[in-house]
């Protein structure tokens, strides 16, 4: 065999097992034409789904871990546990979140072909990376202009201009007749 590592001086110059193209006996039948809209409906179905978990990512999953966290520091009384907690459940979160949306990509791959589309790539990447982008953009927004050092006209340190009391404190020490 001309592959032999005695033959070719030690090199292995041929495949590696295993890594041969593969090959159908015949090429696989396609779907009926109303199959193929049910599975290109379940295609865009699966991608508002990944783009659904992927925004979760940069919002709800570590205002929900800082919320983990701040119920640690309340049962325990102690900062660094509830640091912990925070940290510990967003790690959890994130790579579960991860997984699904890997799981969700290979299927919306899988369906994209089963809809009679070329699809051999998935769209993960480029949806996080979008995700990202419009988080950040979003958040810097709020950051710079709603919350933060922005126009006073909009802002005013942090807090908005506003008539409504922001305390139920402030409510309760109004008289009855004041409320009215």
């Amino acid at each position: 065999m001309r592959s032999d590592p005695s033959d070719n001086g030690g090199l292995f110059v041929g495949r590696r097992p295993g890594t041969a193209p593969v090959r159908f006996r015949a090429l696989p039948q396609r779907g009926s034409r109303t199959r193929q809209r049910f599975d290109g409906g379940l295609a865009v179905a699966t991608f508002a789904a990944i783009v659904v978990v992927c925004l979760l990512c940069w919002g709800p999953i570590p205002v929900a871990c800082l919320w983990v966290g701040s119920q640690v520091n309340y049962v325990t009384g102690s900062v660094s546990l509830g640091i912990l907690g925070a940290v510990g459940a967003l790690g959890a979160l994130l790579f579960g979140a991860l997984m699904i949306l890997r799981r969700l990509d290979n299927a919306w791959i899988l369906v994209r072909r089963a809809a009679g589309h070329d699809q051999r790539t998935g769209v993960l990447g480029p949806i996080f990376a979008v995700t990202a982008a419009v988080c950040a953009a979003l958040f810097m927004v709020w950051f710079l202009i709603i919350h933060g050092p922005g126009f006073s006209s909009i802002s005013k340190g942090g807090e908005l201009l506003s008539a409504v009391p922001r305390h139920a404190s402030a409510l309760a020490s109004l008289t009855h007749a004041e409320r009215s």
